[in-house]
């Protein structure tokens, strides 16, 4: 997973804040200099460096550290007391059990209220800075033609926030389709050109590659520290998802990615028993209401669980449990997508939707090795059949395990088209090409995102 330049730095910055917030707080509190005297241990540092952990980890989890946050001022000032609320008070809880880490009430809110302020400014002075060119690297899209449009089409900020493209350069065979004001014309030799404007890196789009592929050149920029790379690769790194549209076997093939070694299939997996075990022991009191609620709504007669056929690895069939949360005869005309305000769903039911409690007993389909925590949400077979005569590399997807939680859950919003099937398979290979126990971990902890905000829910 590519971390992009001004989101470290971003996270650098602040965790510097943050460790720096309970000095800052007992100064004021305590009028002198000697922090140290604060805490039972004699240094303040180890209580400082818990809470700045403990708050950057908020922090992600809420999605202040995501490339696809959308939320305005409001929004993010409300994401960041709600990761500083729980920062402080997962603190306190550990000061209880660790009491030389231990601090005054007084300085952990002070603390708090600290962070809350110059996180909020912090956010609000990086977002002008970092929409100027400072961070942005210099790129010079090496073909105008329609392989090129996909980078013409780049509508979203976050797609576009790590780069700044210099300009198209027409290429022997291109049917140009990129505006006059963004052409450039081919320099006499590339690698001088490319030098004497800074490039950082050479996107190649070229409609015909057996047509004057400069290769000499290319290999110049290369051996200078200049990147070249496929427009593939390019648009995978910057958008989060395999674009279909510019997609060719080969890359598939000889690329990056798209396999699991034997050591990373065991850590999945120990993720996998370890996750969802204490997930269960931990969500019992919630499963036990769950199943209350849904008999009072609808009668001791009615069914707790709804299992449905899905396609699991290598296309095998399994039966995927959830709580009930739509009425017994939902499907008597034949399965169908879920909608928006589906008036099958009831009231217990849309709760459970929104909060994602319904699947939770999909704990027991990961312990029994059907599905992992992290992996692409698994399709019925009648849909997966229709969606893999009409959709290339479809049938990728099924190459790992289907999961609970997924990037392409995180990345796109709920979808029951055709073109919503599209948009979440080029995330869900995303995610099978680059798949890693350090990004399953991220996946899972920004899912807290999608479940106290309600992202996607239907």
């Amino acid at each position: 997973m590519y971390l992009k330049v001004p989101i470290i730095l971003l996270g650098m910055i602040e965790a510097s804040l943050l460790t720096f917030a309970p000095y800052l707080s007992a100064a004021i509190l305590y009028q002198q200099h000697n922090f140290d005297s604060v805490t039972k241990s004699g240094t303040l540092f180890p209580t400082a460096i818990l809470f700045a952990l403990m708050a950057l980890a908020s922090m992600i989890a809420v999605g202040l550290y995501s490339t696809r946050q959308r939320t305005g001022v409001a929004g993010i000032l409300v994401r960041i007391v709600a990761a500083i609320a729980n920062a402080t008070a997962l603190s306190a809880l550990v000061y209880y059990f660790v009491p030389s880490l231990r601090i005054d009430r007084s300085v952990l809110l002070g603390t708090a209220a600290i962070a809350i302020g110059a996180t909020f400014l912090t956010r609000l002075l990086f977002e002008r800075i970092v929409d100027e060119d400072l961070f942005k690297r210099r790129v010079l899209v090496y073909g105008a033609g329609n392989r090129a449009r996909s980078l013409l089409e780049l509508r979203r900020r976050a797609d576009t926030r790590g780069f700044k493209i210099i300009g198209f350069m027409p290429t022997e065979g291109d049917q140009v389709i990129a505006p006059p004001e963004r052409l450039v014309e081919r320099p006499g030799d590339l690698y001088d050109w490319a030098v004497e404007h800074s490039l950082d890196e050479i996107v190649i789009a070229m409609d015909d590659r057996r047509r004057g592929f400069p290769m000499h050149e290319l290999l110049a920029c290369r051996l200078s520290g200049i990147e070249v790379l496929e427009l593939p690769s390019f648009l995978e790194r910057e958008t989060g998802k395999v674009r279909l549209d510019v997609l060719n076997p080969s890359w598939i093939i000889f690329g990056d990615g798209f396999r699991a070694s034997a050591t990373q299939q065991f850590l999945a997996r120990s993720l996998d028993l370890v996750a969802s075990a204490g997930l269960l022991l931990l969500a019992a009191p919630v499963i036990l209401l769950a199943m209350l609620a849904i008999k009072l709504e609808e009668g001791l007669r009615a069914p707790l669980f709804y299992r449905q056929t899905r396609v699991g690895h290598h296309g095998r069939p399994f039966e995927v449990l959830k709580f009930r949360s739509m009425r017994v005869d939902a499907e008597k005309f034949g399965a169908q997508y879920a909608t928006e305000n589906d008036p099958r769903v009831t009231r217990t039911g849309s709760f459970m939707r929104k909060t994602r409690i319904d699947e939770l007993p999909q704990l027991l389909n990961v312990l029994q090795g059907e599905m992992s925590f992290v992996g692409p949400r698994p399709e019925r077979p009648e849909f997966v059949g229709e969606l893999e005569r009409r959709i290339p590399y479809y049938r990728e997807r099924h190459t790992v395990k289907p999961g609970i939680t997924g990037w392409a859950q995180l990345c796109y919003p709920y979808g029951a088209s055709e073109k919503d099937a599209i948009e979440k398979l080029q995330y869900d290979l995303y995610y099978v090409k680059n798949r890693s126990l350090l990004f399953d971990l991220a996946i899972l902890v920004q899912t807290v995102e999608v479940v106290l905000w309600g992202k996607g829910a239907r």
